[in-house]
């Protein structure tokens, strides 16, 4: 039996999550459930594909991710899928957010039908997310899905001395995450000194974690997922710096 995990925006208030869990126990009370989180910006789908990306791979494969962010999916017609990528299952409605977490097309995906209700999330992908942990194949939850609302990634701009890149998650402590990896710090960099540039700030190397630097000064590391990560040690970056999503980083390399 496989292990179901739930991402959603429905917060912590109100009955959203419980309902959830509840529909769950009806539906499949031995299936193993995690929560991933249920704190994600409402309707932000980036910020879920942040939070998805950075931990879905920490699961057993065949794992069944639910994605219960804007859950109403896009335009007019809405859709939602059951998709596999990577040896695990996603649930999700058709709103960029697949796009976004395979930076492109998942392996395989099948479109999940639906009557119209108040909460696609319980009504439509539970049920699909509860077949897929009990073995049921993805092909049998519905006809192979075509079409797919499709968002891109920003891109890095890379050249010989500098890699361009933007803030891809504003963390709880106010940690700027940005979309420049470590792959493509050393690809460019062949292990040259570099600075990192964001606002009127520079910073100078990589420190192993933020507490590495005095309190109050800014730090540059990369996170467990390897990716550059800039912070004010026991301070928050964002609000001191006034830097947020999108906000343009530099990785500036020593010219020889």
């Amino acid at each position: 039996m496989g292990l179901i995990t739930l991402l959603t925006d429905f917060g912590y208030r109100d009955h959203y999550v419980a309902a959830l869990r509840a529909r769950l126990l009806r539906l499949a009370p031995g299936v193993p459930v995690v929560d991933i989180s249920h704190g994600v910006e409402p309707f932000n789908t980036a910020h879920a594909v942040h939070v998805l990306q950075a931990v879905f791979r920490e699961f057993p494969a065949g794992t069944v991710h639910v994605v219960g962010v804007k859950d109403h999916g896009a335009g007019p017609a809405p859709a939602w899928h059951a998709a596999q990528y990577q040896g695990h299952y996603f649930a999700v409605a058709d709103n960029g957010i697949l796009a976004l977490l395979c930076d492109g097309a998942p392996e395989a995906w099948v479109a999940l039908a639906a009557a119209p209700t108040a909460s696609p999330t319980r009504d439509v992908l539970l049920p699909a997310a509860v077949a897929l942990a009990q073995g049921a194949p993805l092909a049998s939850l519905g006809p192979p899905a075509t079409d797919l609302y499709v968002r891109t990634n920003r891109q890095l701009r890379l050249q010989d001395h500098r890699i361009t890149g933007h803030v891809a998650h504003v963390d709880h402590y106010g940690n700027l995450i940005t979309n420049i990896s470590r792959t493509a710090v050393e690809a460019v960099g062949h292990g040259r000194p570099f600075s990192v540039h964001f606002g009127r700030e520079v910073v100078k190397g990589v420190q192993p974690h933020f507490s590495a630097a005095p309190a109050g000064e800014a730090v540059v590391v990369f996170n467990s997922q390897d990716y550059l990560c800039l912070g004010i040690c026991e301070g928050n970056a964002a609000e001191l710096l006034g830097q947020y999503f999108d906000s343009q980083v530099d990785v500036r390399f020593k010219v020889e």
